[in-house]
């Protein structure tokens, strides 16, 4: 398996952070995509994936973090991007849950410019997207589906699951999809192919079933990769197999993941 979204330089990690590493290989974990929120935590995920074969970074800023971004930190975000290991642009997005969060323009400014990065660095994106599925899909459909990647967490509808794949992106199915109250969302996740599907924790956050409010790592993606099995009737082999099949395929990890 590979955990696609998680941030391993999270605070809550910081005092067994090699255990949690090595718990994540003993569950069949083969990678994991520790993703950047702004400049320092885009660092440390270099750092982490210098320290630990099995994780991977992903470099930018988070819509809660627009207040970091200006020229100097684009530009460093741009030159960290080409440092080995980094496989993708991200996190990046909209998020207009809070309401004290950045300004909706300035988030899509921002979401826009790293996308363009992307593009220019032929790189995938991790994309959030929270209370803001339909500005996302227009940006994306402006963009003609370039540059690839996933929709990270995925919190919308079928329909919005159909057009990103229309576009070119995965969907990404995390801890929620577990829960005992997200029949919406395990439907979704039953319908997809299975060919456009990825897994992922985004721990420390979202521990799934029945782990819910308690601390996540990455070797509880196998929890993740049961209940889509469940949901689609099929052995976990196959759901292990294909996800970890898709990642490689978008993120391009090294042949040993």
């Amino acid at each position: 398996m590979i955990d696609v979204h998680c941030h391993l330089d999270d605070e809550k990690f910081a005092d067994d952070l090699h255990a949690v590493i090595q718990r994540a290989a003993d569950a069949g974990v083969r990678a994991m995509l520790t993703a950047g929120v702004n400049v320092a935590s885009s660092r440390a995920a270099i750092a982490l994936a210098a320290k630990y074969a099995g994780v991977y970074a992903a470099v930018g800023i988070h819509p809660q973090d627009s207040a970091s971004f200006n020229e100097n930190a684009f530009s460093e975000i741009r030159a960290l991007a080409r440092e080995r290991k980094v496989v993708a642009i991200g996190e990046i997005g909209l998020d207009f849950h809070y309401a004290d969060s950045a300004p909706r323009d300035l988030q899509e400014k921002i979401f826009t410019a790293q996308l363009e990065l992307a593009a220019e660095l032929d790189m995938p994106v991790v994309i959030h997207d929270r209370d803001a599925h339909r500005q996302v899909m227009e940006i994306l459909a402006r963009r003609n589906g370039a540059p690839r990647g996933i929709l990270h967490c995925f919190a919308g509808d079928l329909a919005m699951a159909h057009a990103a794949i229309e576009l070119g992106y995965f969907i990404s199915f995390g801890g929620a999809v577990t829960f005992q109250n997200a029949r919406a969302l395990q439907e979704i996740a039953r319908q997809l192919p299975l060919e456009k599907i990825v897994i992922e924790t985004d721990a420390p956050y979202l521990a799934p079933h029945p782990w819910r409010g308690k601390r996540n790592e990455p070797a509880n993606v196998a929890r993740v990769a049961a209940k889509i099995a469940e949901l689609k009737g099929l052995p976990v082999a196959i759901i292990e197999k294909q996800t970890h099949a898709n990642s490689i395929s978008l993120f391009g990890f090294s042949a040993s993941a």
